[in-house]
């Protein structure tokens, strides 16, 4: 079986095994954060969501993470995971960028675009928004708050490939 490695948000080396099983290997990037290591964790959780695997992404919550996610909110890695799976579904050829806004000791908050191909119309769609985590000791995020709108776009304004 062949493997593939992959960093999440939280900054851990994963390998993916061909039928889906995760295991995490190293390198956390904990709380207190400075402005390198808000940075690494911001384009830790780009790469990782840009891999629009549930598994891998859900390993960087704490068990009992609490999410808002526009007007869905729910709680734990199971739920996590579900919304993931939903979501990309949902949107196909999904493409994300994130840019580090603040940081305080235990928290972060980004802006980010993301590009999208609905799976039911095949509209190319461009989302904005804003997020907010907060970081259990750690480094596993134990709380996102996040906010978005999405627009239609055309498939030749794409800014992300």
């Amino acid at each position: 079986m062949e493997s593939t490695y992959h960093t999440n948000h939280n900054n851990c080396i994963f390998v993916v095994s061909s039928n889906n099983e995760v295991e995490s290997m190293s390198n956390t990037i904990k709380p207190p954060f400075n402005h390198e290591s808000a940075l690494a964790k911001v384009k830790a959780a780009e790469n990782a969501w840009n891999t629009r695997n549930p598994d891998l992404v859900a390993m960087a919550y704490s068990p009992d993470s609490e999410w808002r996610n526009r007007t869905d909110f729910f709680k734990g890695r199971e739920a996590i995971r579900d919304f993931l799976k939903r979501k990309w579904e949902k949107e196909l050829d999904y493409k994300l960028m994130k840019e580090l806004w603040c940081y305080t000791d235990n928290r972060i908050s980004v802006r980010f675009e993301y590009e999208w191909r609905d799976a039911d119309t095949g509209q190319w769609m461009r989302t904005h928004g804003n997020e907010h985590w907060e970081f259990d000791e750690e480094g596993l995020m134990r709380r996102r708050d996040m906010s978005g709108n999405d627009y239609p776009i055309q498939e030749s304004d794409r800014r992300y490939r």
